[in-house]
Formats: structure tokens, C-alpha cells, sequence
């Protein structure tokens, strides 16, 4: 029976049958034979539909093609692959489990088929080799990484002679043969692009084994590891090791500029681009572990029970977490730093000639690489806050964060990049290093300013939560708890971010928008303690904001004198109809955006996403600590660190559950949203609003106003002064030491690791992972049950 695999593509035709034999060689050998494929040729010859026939009407035949397919790698693995002939049907076996697996994952009977033994598949045929016999999903992940240290195939050899004594691939140390210079190793092999395109689909069909995680719904249960990723990261796999630092040391090293010559990257094919896109995807899926549910990885000296001290277990089981928690040589950060920071401010490089340089599109993956390696690597994490490098991570997720906020197909993007300033933000040096001036004129739709990077970040804050999109109300709460916990550290801040923290606090406090949900008011809190801290800790150079404040003073004097009877509560909600647009220009530098920049632009019509599962509320993200005197920070009690003043912490919202209640948008159709909360049935109270308008921390800037006011209003009228300079030179000057009231402690709100965010993260790495491989469209139209696939 002939399967004209090759030219009809009817390839189902002969599976379809009757069972064919494992033995029948002739038959199988078909499936891999042609020399003439490359992987886009076997997705276009084996449609989906006939895959499913024949899981449907043939199983025996589809699971005796797995396991042939299987074989043959083995098969390759062990003899080292020294002909063509032989990479040929490695390559072929490759190309066709990466396209079959996805069809196999997504039936639930099926799912099993692969950690389950093929009987007689011992190695001499024999019953009693069915005893040892291994997991075929084992014998597959072992030769894959086998084959992934494969002299002549994937790496460069190392004799230089004839294939007769050529290298035992099971006696190589495959630490000697790394695919790139980095952590842990010091020689540059020479590129190859033959090695960097068979390591790719190697890579590839790797991925596409993890993957079975995409067709499990998401839970919250954490012990529910992916059994591919738990055996690929654990000691049966020997080449664990260089790996880890391959895959790792690939993309940190990886330059795409194309060596600094203009359109350079229009003349060359970039072999070495694929093999980065597909080293971080499959890196950042090795490292998928919830650390919130074991003792941590982290290495940090502070704390007790680290992965290092640890005598048993030494940290987790998954030994990329393992190796990635216990990199820690200055030079080994340094150039991981250095790596991620370049790549991830590429797409902001400008240059004069349009398109002359190359532009990459896996900053998604490089985020979540970035958050992992902060959060399992706390000396990492130190390291990068101990120099003014930070800002280059910075810079790059702020201008993500202003670009895509009126994108809903990015609302991942805007997540993951604020999650990892929330972590950066717990830790005292973020909020120090804010003081740089910020001199890059990165393009951005945001107003011109003279200042430094905490003004740029409160400029592009301000600006994603009056003009992103619905879906961004949920991230209110991180994004002002990032400025409250940097505020302390503020040394001077420009004027056009002081009004832009005047403007949100004018927004956040009108009557209709601190009625229409029962968390609103949380906001107007985080930004009082911003103005608290700064007026408390850094009052000398912020000039700018105390005078914004004088200027506002009666948004203080409504909030003090904030109604609380039913009638008003009616009267405010009443307003929201009226008010066409809460948020008015405050300053007219507004109109001016930066030269070179363009508006920040809504997804096309019809571009795909996939949804997210929700984020924790604020109170379960983070946990309060004290800083001391001395610096050092103490953590307090759970019970004391609620958010809410009154108790009741806002509920978790999805990407897709806008807060009732909307924020300071200027929208046309003012529709109550829903509210994950259901606050439909709940309605404002006099007793409720009593309960946290007692608690609005008014006093410090109440004294303020009382001492400077009368002086401003004084020199004014003396010197009938209109002009701002004089004004401000005057509180340039002034001091209030001894007049307001004692200062408050420093409260930070620090990231803690929680099940929650764990699920997110591996929603939203899917997510990107499945919308990023579309050559071959991998995953497309199969049962995925992670994520919903949407349209814009």
C-alpha cells in the first residue's frame, strides 16, 4: 500500500485502514524517508482533520506512528547521526511529532498514551525487558536532548577527523560542547547555521511536549506540575546542565543589530533569531514552578532556609529553577543583565534611516524571563538595584506600558509590566535610582518634560489610567501602590508630574467616582500617602508638589468636608450622569507629546488574544513591611496589613471584569460596568462612608496648607505677584521642621509569591507562546482548555 505521503499528501489514506504491524519497516519508513521536507511542508501535508480520523478510526496505527517515530529518534540519539540520511529522518521524525502531538493532547483518553510503556518495546523484544521498559514520553525527552548535544548535528565537533573515529555521543561531556559564551562558560563556538536550524525544530518538538499543560483547564492547585517538564528538568536528564546554560547564555548573548551596520539584517538571513525566539520560549516554560507553595528558591543571605543552606532537599526538585536560584558571579549578572536589557530596549532603538535596524518581537518572553530570574534569584535581583542599570529595564517596560495601553489584545503585556515594578518597587534602591535624570529621549506619546525617571514613571502611569483602555481598571491599584512605595525616596519631582498626581487625586475623589464602588476610595488613600511621605521625608526639594497642592487646595478641603448623609451619597451618584468629561486638562503642556512619538493605538479589528485568569486583589499581591531607622524593613502582621481601612479587601478581577464605578475616563457612554464584586446589589451607605472618611490621612497636609497658604497668599498681595517662579523660589526655602505632625513610618508593600499570580503567569506564557507560533501554526484549532482564544 503506497501512502503518497509526499506528493498527494493523502497521508491518512493508508493509516486509515486496517492496523498495520510494527513490525511492517517498509510501510513506517515512508512516513520519514523524503529527504525534500522541511517543517511548513508537513504541518501543509497532514491536515488536521485527517489527523483526527485517524485517532478516531485507527488508534492502533496512530500510536504504533508515535511510537515508531519515537524509535527513531532513539534510534538517532544513539548512534550519533553521522550520515545525512540518518539527520534527515531525525529532522522528518521530528517535524511529524510536533505536528501530531497537539491532536493527541487534546483528547482526554489520549493524553495518557505517552507515559505509558509500549509492550515488546524493550530493547531486545523480549517480556522481560517490558518490566524496565520506559515511559515513551521519557525514551522521546531523553533522545531529543541527546540529540541536542550531537557533534556534527547540532554542535560543533570537537576531532578533527573522519566519521570512523568520530565521538561516542553517550561518553561526550556535553559541558564541553555549550551552545554560546556566557554564565559558566567562556568559549564562542563558531555559528553555524545548519547546528542553529536543527537545534531550532529540536527545541520546537520540545515545546510542543510541554504543551500538553495548554489543553488542562486552570486551577488553582498548585501540585498540578506538567509531567514533561517535571522528568526534562530532573537528574535523569544528564545534560540538564549545559542546557540550562545553552538556552540561557543563546539569548542573553543574542544581538539582533545586525552587527551595527545598517540594513544589514535585509541582506543576511538571521539563522540565530529563530533559535533565540525558541530558546526563551522553551526556557521560560522550564522555569514555570510556583514558588509561593515550597520553601523558595530564592538565594538571599537574609533570609533562613535558603536553596543554598539547605541540606535537604537543595532547593526544588526542577533543576532549571534550581540552577537558575544559585547563578551568583557578578560577571554572570552582569552579562545577563546586560543581555536582557539590550534586547528589550530594541524595539525602542531609533534610528535615522527607517527600518535600517532589526526589530525583535519576543520582549513578551524575555518579561516573563526577567520576572522569573527576580523572583527565584534575590542576589540577582539585589544586583540589578545596586547600580543606575535598572533604568535600563525600566525605561524599555514604560514605554510597553504607554504603548500598548490602548491595545486589548496587549493586556498582558500591561500586566506582566507592572507586576515586575511592583516587585522592583518593594526593594528601597528602585525608589533611590528614580532620582537619575532621565536624559534618552525614548519617542513617547507622553507631554515634554524636564526630570528624572520617577517623573517619566508617573507621567506614563498617569497617562495609562486616563487614556488606556476598561480592561486596565484592575491594575489602579499596583500602579499607585508602585509610586506610594517609592514616594519616600523622591527627591525633587518636576512640575508636570505634580499635576499629574493633583489631576488623579482631583479624578479620584469627586463624590460619583468614591460612591459607585465599594473600592474607589482605596485609591485616593494610596495617593494621599504618596503626598504624605514625600511632604514628611522629602520635603526640601519638592517645591513643585507643594505648590501644586496650594494650587489644589480645595480637592483637600472637599474631601475633609466629604457629605455622608443618604441624600448627598444620591446626589453624587446622580452627578456621574451629568459630567461628560471628570477629567479636565490641568495644565497645557498636555498637548505637546514628545517629537518622533505616535498615539498609542487600539488593536486592529479581528487580532487574536487569549484571555487571562484573574489577578489577586492588592491585599493578597502584597504584604506590608515597616522600614526602620536604620533601613532595614520589618514585615507586619498579616491581619494588620488589610488594605482597606474598613476591612474588606477588593475582590480579584480578571482581565475582562472592569470595576463598576469607571475610572476618570472621558467616555460617551457612561454605562455602569460590572463589577467582580457584584456591587449591582450593593449600594453606598452613610455608615460606610463614615467608616473610612474618619480614616482619610488629612492631617499633615491640613497643617501644611495651615502654615504656607497664609505666607504664599501674603507675598502675593505685598508683591502683587502673578508669576509662579517667585512663589516657588519662596517654598524653596520655606521649611515646615517642627510644624507638622510627627512622621508616620514608611510603609512598603511588598510583592509576596502566591498561587494566584503562578496561574496567571502560566496563562499568560501560553498565551503568548501559542499566538507567537504561527510557522507552523502549531497549536492553532486544536481543543485548548488554558485560555479562550478571542478577537479583538
Amino acid at each position: 500500500m503506497d501512502c503518497e505521503f509526499d506528493r498527494a499528501g493523502n497521508w491518512s489514506g493508508s493509516l486509515n485502514c486496517w492496523p498495520v504491524e510494527a513490525t511492517d519497516d517498509a510501510f513506517w519508513d515512508q512516513f520519514w524517508a523524503d529527504t525534500a521536507t522541511s517543517v511548513q511542508d508537513v504541518f501543509a501535508l497532514v491536515p488536521a482533520a485527517e489527523i483526527r480520523a485517524v485517532r478516531e478510526e485507527s488508534p492502533s496505527n496512530l500510536a504504533t506512528l508515535c511510537y515508531k517515530a519515537v524509535e527513531k529518534l532513539v534510534q538517532g540519539a544513539e548512534s550519533g547521526c553521522h550520515t545525512e540520511k540518518e539527520r534527515q529522518i531525525v529532522l522528518n521524525c521530528c517535524r511529524l511529532l510536533t505536528r501530531i502531538l497537539p491532536y493527541i493532547f487534546e483528547d482526554p483518553d489520549w493524553r495518557g498514551f505517552f507515559w505509558s510503556t509500549v509492550p515488546g518495546a524493550g530493547r531486545g523484544g523480549g517480556d522481560e525487558d517490558d518490566e524496565n521498559a520506559r515511559p515513551l514520553a521519557e525514551s522521546l525527552l531523553l533522545a531529543v536532548t541527546d540529540l541536542l548535544f550531537c557533534p556534527d548535528f547540532t554542535v560543533q565537533s570537537h576531532r578533527r577527523s573522519t566519521v570512523d573515529t568520530a565521538e561516542d555521543i553517550h561518553s561526550i561531556d556535553s559541558c564541553e560542547y555549550i551552545w554560546e559564551a556566557g554564565v559558566g562558560f567562556a568559549h564562542s563556538p563558531q555559528p553555524n547555521y545548519i547546528h542553529d536550524l536543527n537545534r531550532t525544530e529540536l527545541l520546537k518538538l520540545l515545546l510542543t511536549c510541554f504543551s500538553e499543560a495548554m489543553y488542562l483547564p486552570p486551577s488553582s492547585d498548585s501540585s498540578n506540575t506538567n509531567p514533561w517538564v517535571q522528568f526534562f528538568c530532573s537528574t535523569e536528564n544528564r545534560h540538564a546542565l549545559p542546557l540550562f546554560t545553552s538556552l540561557l547564555n543563546v539569548v542573553c548573548a543574542y544581538d539582533p543589530v545586525g552587527y551595527g551596520i545598517p540594513y544589514n539584517h535585509l541582506l543576511f538571513s538571521d539563522y540565530r533569531e529563530p533559535l533565540v525566539e525558541e530558546a526563551a520560549q522553551v526556557l521560560i516554560v522550564t522555569l514555570d514552578y510556583d514558588s509561593s507553595t515550597s520553601s523558595s528558591p530564592t538565594v538571599d543571605g537574609t533570609t533562613t532556609g535558603t536553596a543554598m543552606d539547605d541540606v535537604d532537599p537543595p532547593g526544588p526538585d526542577n533543576l532549571f529553577v534550581n540552577y537558575l536560584s544559585r547563578i551568583h558571579r557578578e560577571e554572570d549578572f552582569q552579562f545577563i543583565l546586560k543581555g536582557v536589557a539590550r534586547l528589550l530596549s530594541n524595539p525602542l532603538v531609533q534610528t535615522y534611516l527607517p527600518n535600517s535596524a532589526k526589530k525583535i518581537q519576543f520582549h513578551q518572553e524575555l518579561l516573563v524571563l526577567f520576572w522569573k530570574l527576580c523572583d527565584f534569584n534575590k542576589k540577582f535581583l539585589f544586583f540589578v538595584l545596586k547600580s543606575s542599570d535598572v533604568l535600563d529595564i525600566l525605561v524599555p517596560i514604560l514605554y510597553f506600558l504607554n504603548d500598548a495601553r490602548a491595545d486589548q489584545s496587549r493586556v498582558g503585556l500591561m500586566h506582566i509590566g507592572v507586576f515586575i515594578l511592583l516587585l522592583l518597587s518593594g526593594e528601597r534602591n528602585f525608589g533611590v535610582r528614580l532620582n537619575k535624570p532621565y536624559s534618552v529621549r525614548v519617542p513617547m506619546d507622553i507631554p515634554v518634560f524636564t526630570g528624572t525617571h520617577a517623573d517619566l514613571l508617573i507621567i506614563v502611569f498617569h497617562k495609562i489610567i486616563t487614556s488606556g483602555h476598561q480592561r486596565l481598571q484592575p491594575l489602579f491599584d499596583c500602579l499607585l501602590t508602585i509610586v506610594v512605595n517609592v514616594s519616600p525616596y523622591l527627591k525633587s519631582l518636576s512640575m508636570v508630574a505634580a499635576n499629574k498626581l493633583l489631576h488623579l487625586l482631583e479624578a479620584f475623589s469627586t463624590t460619583w467616582f468614591l460612591f459607585s464602588a465599594v473600592q474607589n476610595h482605596h485609591l485616593v488613600f494610596f495617593l494621599l500617602e504618596v503626598f504624605n511621605n514625600i511632604i514628611q521625608y522629602q520635603f526640601d526639594g519638592n517645591s513643585n508638589l507643594v505648590y501644586a497642592v496650594i494650587r489644589k487646595r480645595n480637592v483637600f478641603h472637599q474631601l475633609a468636608n466629604l457629605p455622608t448623609d443618604s441624600q448627598s451619597i444620591q446626589k453624587g451618584l446622580q452627578r456621574k450622569k451629568k459630567t461628560p468629561e471628570p477629567i479636565s486638562r490641568t495644565n497645557s503642556q498636555d498637548g505637546v507629546s514628545m517629537e518622533g512619538s505616535r498615539p498609542a493605538a487600539p488593536a486592529e479589528p479581528g487580532t487574536l488574544k487569549t484571555s487571562l485568569v484573574a489577578t489577586p486583589g492588592i491585599d493578597k499581591l502584597t504584604e506590608k513591611s515597616q522600614v526602620s531607622e536604620d533601613g532595614t524593613m520589618r514585615s507586619l502582621e498579616p491581619e494588620a496589613s488589610q488594605l482597606s481601612p474598613e476591612g474588606n479587601p477588593p475582590a480579584a478581577l480578571s482581565d475582562g471584569e472592569p470595576w463598576s464605578g469607571e475610572a476618570p475616563h472621558s467616555r460617551r457612554d457612561r454605562r455602569r460596568l460590572s463589577s467582580a464584586s457584584s456591587s449591582a446589589q450593593w449600594t453606598p451607605t452613610p455608615d460606610w462612608v463614615m467608616s473610612w472618611k474618619s480614616k482619610l490621612p488629612l492631617q499633615t497636609i491640613m497643617r501644611l496648607l495651615q502654615v504656607l497658604v497664609p505666607q504664599v497668599e501674603k507675598i502675593c498681595i505685598d508683591k502683587g505677584l502673578t508669576d509662579e517662579s517667585e512663589i516657588l523660589k519662596f517654598l524653596q526655602h520655606g521649611t515646615l521642621v517642627g510644624l507638622l505632625p510627627v512622621p508616620h513610618p514608611i510603609l512598603i508593600r511588598k510583592y509576596q509569591a502566591n498561587s494566584g499570580t503562578a496561574m496567571w503567569f502560566r496563562t499568560y506564557m501560553w498565551g503568548v507562546i501559542y499566538l507567537r507560533n504561527v510557522d507552523p501554526p502549531i497549536w492553532y484549532d486544536t481543543d485548548v482548555k488554558l485560555f479562550e482564544i478571542q478577537r479583538v
